[in-house]
Order: C-alpha cells, then structure tokens, then sequence
C-alpha cells in the first residue's frame, strides 16, 4: 500500500511542477581584451563559475584561472604572441563547457558589440529527447517499486 501511495505522490508532483534542467551557453565577443559570456540555456547567468584559459602552446597547464561576475562574463588579454587556438573552460556546479577561441596575428582585439559567437545551445530535438529520457526513467522507477515483494522461504535442514 505505501508503494502506491510514493507513486501517487510521484504523479502528482510530477505532473504539478516544471522539470528545471539545463545545460550551458558560452558567448564570446572580441573587445579590448577578449570577453566571455556564460549562461545557462534558460539565459540564466553563471555566477561566479570557475573559468581556466589555456594558451595555444599547452593545452594541459593553465595559462589564466579566474571566475566570472554576477553576469556570467569573463575577460581576459590574451598574450598576442601566442597564436593558435585558445581553449577557454567554464565550471560550475556539475555544469560546464569547453570552447576555443582562435586568436592570428589578424585578430582584432576591438569592442565589437554586435559581434557575439555562440556555440552548444540544445536543439529542439535534443530538448525532445531529454524530455522523453526524463519521462523514461519515471516510469521505470514506477515499475521498480510497484513490483510484487519476494516472499523469503525459509529453508530447512
């Protein structure tokens, strides 16, 4: 009886309340200096999220550690010296993303501010299927606990 009783409880709250999951959305523009945006997909920033820069010549040893502001940004100088790719990653609470920004000899370091890149934001159809996978795991853990109790035999001698 109290089996059924969770998953009355399960359903309702299931069905009462939004599912709030969410992955991450890194944004980088060129300014003075190079500037990240970290968001959430929800557009909710990532406060104070871990950030590592690593240069083009090691990408194992951190060239910059730091965290972001109350807004989700980042900025860094990179070192005009150092051409290649520059991978920037974002850390916070289980949640987090790896981009790479190219930085040439070409590169202009000029506030640009229409000028956002954007990378990983979920498709509707990954949206879709994680909603469904959601949904899946529900139910299964429905099934688990709806199962028959094994009786134990007691076994003699």
């Amino acid at each position: 009886m109290k089996y059924w009783l969770f998953l009355l409880t399960i359903a309702v709250s299931g069905s009462a309340l939004p599912a709030f999951s969410h992955g991450t959305d890194l944004k980088y523009r060129p300014v003075e200096a190079m500037q990240i945006q970290a968001n959430y997909d929800s557009g909710e920033p990532l406060k104070n999220a871990r950030v590592t820069v690593y240069s083009p010549q090691d990408s194992e040893t951190p060239w910059l550690t730091g965290n972001t502001d109350e807004n989700g940004y980042f900025l860094f100088v990179p070192d005009r010296s150092l051409v290649g790719n520059w991978d920037i990653k974002v850390r916070q609470s289980g949640h987090g993303k790896i981009t790479t920004i190219p930085i040439s000899d070409r590169t202009e370091l000029v506030n640009t501010p229409q000028q956002w890149s954007s990378q990983g934001v979920y498709s509707p159809l990954q949206k879709a299927v994680m909603a469904i996978m959601g949904v899946w795991g529900f139910i299964g853990t429905a099934l688990y606990f709806s199962g028959k109790k094994r009786t134990k035999t007691n076994a003699r001698t």
